[in-house]
């Protein structure tokens, strides 16, 4: 009896640390999804989100008759899936390359590990005025280097077709210092001895990389990936809202649900509507990660998140 006592005394300890955190969950994650009910209201703030009407499913098919939900859906989704692609592929390419530089110069691969972060602490409202300053149609400085020259200058907040490309590459700039990071500490904790017994067998850099890092690192990346797999349907705001400057223009490639969601609560005032677009974004984002979960679990156990 006493040993059992001492262990329910010992496990509280770790209860206690953990509910800060489990009361932020509940405030911030749980006791918000009462207000998904606007969805199926015609809500008014005068009448409060139990006293509105209830209209069904008519918020739904008005967002989804308008043929807005298809093109936001698809610029969600597709522009996500170039993040991710090109953000994993990067981090990866440059973790290696500053765990080559590593064994060589710390100092040096601390360097270039700080130039890389400093990107993701800068505000989408400063990489805003910089994008600007780069493509603005009259004295941005790629207009510049276009006349000099003499090829045909590009009007860039009036072209819808060029910013799936401009906010990839902006996106990479902002978060691939984030996740070199994090592939980069996956990487000097892999175990020295399996490289010594690959070089005493004669194998290549690339076998090397191919048949043990990569190998490896696959658990890392496997839940890398479906961790931003979960949040497909979701966009940073302040990536599409604020570095496109929220050009109507742009809209065919750039509008995404949650600027969508924001421009219906700013202009039309529509609370019903846009809370159809965020609750169809969450259950499309859940559906996704719980088939991507599955997946990964059939070939292997061990690297699925759940």
């Amino acid at each position: 009896m006493l040993i059992k006592k001492y262990k329910r005394l010992d496990q509280s300890a770790f209860f206690l640390m953990a509910l800060p955190g489990v009361l932020l969950l509940i405030v911030f994650n749980y006791l918000p999804m009462f207000g998904a009910i606007i969805a199926f209201k015609d809500y008014s703030p005068q009448e409060g989100i139990l006293n509105s009407p209830w209209v069904g499913f008519k918020n739904f098919e008005f967002l989804f008759n308008s043929g807005n939900a298809i093109r936001i859906t698809f610029n969600t989704v597709f522009l996500n899936i170039c993040f991710i692609v090109s953000s994993t592929i990067g981090a990866l390419i440059l973790a290696l390359c500053l765990n080559e530089v590593q064994k060589k110069s710390s100092w040096l691969a601390q360097l270039y590990q700080t130039l890389l972060f400093i990107p993701y602490f800068i505000s989408y409202v400063v990489v805003a005025y910089l994008v600007f300053a780069l493509l603005s149609s009259e004295n941005g400085a790629v207009n510049q280097i276009l006349r000099s020259a003499n090829v045909k200058t590009v009007n860039w907040y009036a072209e819808p077709q060029w910013w799936p490309l401009l906010l990839t590459i902006v996106n990479q700039w902002k978060w691939v210092g984030f996740g070199t990071i994090l592939y980069l500490a996956g990487l000097i904790n892999i175990d020295t001895t399996y490289y010594e017994a690959a070089s005493l067998e004669g194998a290549s850099s690339l076998q090397t990389l191919w048949f043990i890092t990569f190998p490896l690192l696959s658990p890392l990346i496997t839940i890398n990936i479906l961790l931003q797999i979960g949040r497909i349907f979701f966009a940073d705001f302040g990536l599409f809202y604020n570095v496109t400057r929220d050009s109507a223009l742009l809209y065919p490639t750039t509008d995404v649900i949650d600027t969508f969601v924001f421009r219906a609560l700013r202009t039309l005032g529509d609370f019903g509507m846009a809370g159809a677009a965020g609750l169809y974004q969450s259950l499309a984002g859940f559906i996704v990660v719980v088939i991507a979960n599955w997946i990964v679990r059939r070939k292997d156990p061990e690297r699925a998140l759940f």
